[in-house]
């Protein structure tokens, strides 16, 4: 068993990957196996969690994660903790458990484990064993309502909750939940210093689910047993969706000693095409964080290209080193180009000529917004991967949403299908930010990142973002490359501040600057 943090990558799988899995595993052990290994496993950590526990209330359901938890609750009281059991079924019969669970919910009957149609008044730890992979929390299944209550009941609590497998209601493919209560928990937890402690034991393989759209809210701090199943067993019958993207995926060329008789032409250069400032909007300022980013990640030098009409900077007396020029007067074609960070209206007349004319580029903001409405500029776009230059686009859920045609809603349904889709239909790397935010590449398994926290939820963190991603590529890393990097590192920095000054807002400029 081990605790996931972002020091090492890890596989992900789907539910239909799980279920093949699942039965070449259950094909190779004794029968019931593999439910007493989870079992066993959830009342390790439970015990972990709150040795000094004087009532688990442990809320079982009608399937397989029900099982688990009866399991889980036959070794805690065999341990002499006290446990209560709560179930969604009727107290005779099988009441439709599968087999295994029906054995399981038996074996803690005849081991004498309290069991009670009601939760207890208070308890020190709750644990969630109503519905696993594959389930949801649908209104028409029956005791649907029942496990509502419950849930409800966990959450109220000031209790630790620890979910088996994955959080009831949530999907494990998608990190869309049907939790009732998750968009208010979400809220009160907003600042993890005041938030009741969540956890999750993900069994066999990582979901996912658990690391994207409201995965993170719900699932808390993510464990993770395999079992004894490992993909790296020969005859392991299923491919990762995903992988979970660690410390250990993340070049260390921006952090390798420099050659001594390096020059500043060494690290490349950067372009920031953005930053309209017309008669009645300004957004330089935009353009200058992108800048700053690219310019304190590394960057040899750091070109700045304002558009607009109106009378633009001719320097950053905060950022002298900034070299501040028009659009016409850039060397794009040597130079990598982030383009579209407060581009406004004006970024439009700019994009055929980047797009024809550099070599590597990052698209973000208006520059996604002005592609999204010009099927030119989208022929243009795809056409660079047949001339071996490299584009990265940074969209957030909308503006995935109008490249593909789609509501932001259903961008978040399925995070990681339309960075896979944005990636395939444009030929290019596609970071899809948000939680958990995703990169994806044509014929690559995508990759989740896992760092980062709710102080990127400010205005100019993109920005930031796409000039750490920008330097990247100036100093040499492919496309793919600098994406995994700018994208951990960018959220490694608001997990550092938020580690350092527990409390204190992070704003995009100091982002920008922060080394943590």
């Amino acid at each position: 068993m081990q605790k996931i943090t972002s020091t090492l990558s890890h596989p992900l799988y789907d539910v239909a990957a799980i279920r093949l899995i699942e039965q070449q595993a259950a094909s190779a052990l004794p029968p019931h196996t593999l439910m007493q290994r989870a079992g066993l496993s959830v009342a390790r950590l439970a015990l972990a969690l709150a040795p000094h526990a004087q009532c688990i209330w442990i809320a079982c359901g009608p399937g397989n994660n029900g099982g688990d938890g009866f399991e889980a609750a036959l070794h805690l009281h065999q341990w002499g903790k006290p446990v209560v059991v709560t179930w969604t079924g009727r107290p005779s019969g099988k009441s439709g458990l599968p087999p295994d669970a029906h054995a399981s919910r038996q074996r803690a009957l005849a081991a004498g484990v309290p069991m009670a149609s009601e939760p207890p008044p208070g308890c020190d730890l709750c644990i969630d064993a109503l519905l696993g992979i594959g389930a949801t929390l649908d209104p028409a299944r029956p005791g649907s309502a029942l496990m509502q209550e419950w849930l409800e009941m966990m959450h109220a609590s000031a209790a630790p909750k620890l979910a088996v497998d994955v959080p009831t209601g949530l999907n494990t493919d998608t990190g869309i939940t049907t939790f009732k209560n998750t968009t208010k928990s979400i809220a009160a937890r907003a600042f993890p210093i005041s938030a009741t402690a969540i956890f999750t034991l993900s069994l066999l393989t990582l979901k996912p689910g658990l690391f994207t759209a409201s995965g993170r809210d719900c699932a808390g701090e993510v464990w993770f047993d395999d079992l004894g199943i490992s993909p790296a067993d020969s005859g392991f019958p299923a491919e990762p969706c995903a992988w979970l993207l660690g410390a250990d995926r993340v070049s260390q060329t921006l952090r390798a000693r420099a050659a001594h008789a390096s020059h500043k032409g060494s690290f490349g250069d950067v372009a920031v095409l953005g930053g309209e400032s017309t008669a009645a909007t300004h957004m330089t300022g935009a353009a200058l964080l992108a800048a700053s980013a690219a310019l304190y990640a590394g960057a040899g030098r750091v070109f700045v290209a304002l558009l607009g009409n109106a009378p633009g900077l001719q320097v950053d007396p905060e950022q002298p080193e900034l070299m501040f020029r028009s659009p016409e007067a850039l060397d794009m074609a040597h130079q990598v180009v982030v383009c579209g960070c407060g581009g406004g209206e004006a970024v439009k007349t700019i994009l055929a000529k980047v797009l024809s004319t550099a070599r590597r580029v990052v698209l973000d903001a208006d520059a996604l917004n002005a592609i999204a409405q010009d099927s030119q500029l989208q022929t243009q776009l795809t056409a660079r991967h047949g001339r071996g230059y490299s584009t990265v686009l940074t969209p957030h859920p909308l503006e995935a949403a109008r490249l593909m045609g789609i509501t932001a809603a259903a961008v978040q349904a399925d995070r990681l299908g339309a960075a896979r889709q944005l990636a395939e239909r444009f030929q290019c790397v596609v970071v899809l930010k948000g939680s958990g935010s995703i990169i994806a590449a044509p014929g690559q398994t995508a990759m989740m990142n896992l760092t980062g926290n709710a102080l990127l939820a400010t205005a100019g963190t993109g920005d930031v973002l796409a000039g750490l991603l920008g330097a990247g590529m100036a100093r040499g890393m492919n496309d793919a490359e600098a994406a995994r990097n700018a994208v951990f590192g960018h959220g490694q920095r608001a997990d550092s501040w938020a580690r350092d000054r527990p409390g204190q807002a992070l704003t995009a400029s100091t982002l920008a600057k922060y080394t943590g």
